[in-house]
């Protein structure tokens, strides 16, 4: 049986979105890990980036898994152009990124909660 493109694009992008949700978990956890040194971190994330990079780019339409992709590569530039990260540079940029995850994760779950044909039966039941 042969799949037909749209098959295969919805294939890859799935296997894309999925591989970009592993990456932004373990960025969480590794900016949680108060353990976690400097050397530790460029090789590990280097690890995540080198396992994305080898899943196809695929475009992105919704909002949430465009800013994810951009924040996941723009956080791998600075770390990457960074001649050495040292431990006092990643506790630095450990809150801040923190916030940056959470702020993403925020915009994750505001859509699932917002319905249209839901906010409008409220309207309509507010006025009776």
């Amino acid at each position: 049986m042969a799949y037909t493109q749209k098959q295969v694009d919805k294939f890859l992008r799935q296997k894309y979105i999925s591989e970009l949700e592993k990456v932004s978990k373990n960025l969480f956890s590794m900016f949680r890990d108060e353990s976690m040194n400097a050397s530790k971190f460029v090789e590990k994330f280097t690890k995540l980036m080198k396992r994305l990079e080898s899943i196809q780019t695929m475009p992105l339409d919704i909002e949430y898994f465009k800013e994810l992709e951009l924040y996941i590569h723009q956080l791998y530039r600075q770390i990457t152009l960074d001649e050495q990260l040292t431990d006092q540079m990643l506790g630095q940029i450990r809150e801040i990124q923190m916030d940056n995850l959470n702020r993403l994760q925020k915009l994750k779950h505001s859509n699932s909660h917002k319905k249209a044909k839901h906010k409008n039966k409220i309207i309509d039941e507010d006025s009776w």
